[in-house]
């Protein structure tokens, strides 16, 4: 019982972090800072990430080097932001960052889609085929591109806060 409320509340956390996070972007591609959004973004998907490590442990698992990667991130997107205040080249390091983490979340949420729902579990049950493979290039290639982007309209715009 506890443990389903804890992985609801997880993975309600990770929603909200990937949603807020997609508002970020947008919001950066648009050279624009939005304070609330970012907020939510950083500190909901640290939460994630955390809450990531406290499910029962059964074994060494790839999902605590995502964890600790985007932990990693995580820290240097808050780190750019609020002690740096975007200064200089720490501007581009805060887009990449937080887009990384971004990234990692929704990994993760494909991840659980090919675990959870019949259908997509069905093309790849050991995510080792060409629908999980091809789904996760397409992620992949997306974020390399809203991360060029974002960067390249954010780096040098005029900041417009909201």
């Amino acid at each position: 019982m506890i443990l389903s409320i804890f992985t609801f509340t997880h993975v309600v956390i990770s929603l909200i972090g990937i949603f807020s996070g997609l508002v970020v972007a947008y919001a950066l591609i648009n050279a624009r800072q939005l304070d609330r959004w970012t907020s939510v973004f950083l500190w909901t998907t640290v939460l994630t990430s955390a809450t990531g490590f406290m499910f029962p442990f059964h074994g060494f698992k790839p999902s605590y080097v995502v964890g600790a990667i985007s932990l990693i991130v995580l820290a240097l997107a808050i780190f750019a932001l609020y002690r740096q205040h975007l200064a200089g080249g720490w501007r581009t390091t805060y887009v990449i960052s937080s887009m990384m983490a971004l990234y990692l979340n929704v990994f993760v949420l494909v991840v659980q889609l090919f675990r959870r729902v019949p259908a997509l579990k069905a093309l790849a049950p050991t995510q080792t085929g060409p629908a999980f493979k091809i789904t996760q290039l397409v992620v992949l290639l997306a974020f390399v591109a809203i991360t060029v982007l974002a960067t390249t309209k954010f780096r040098h715009a005029q900041l417009r806060t909201a």
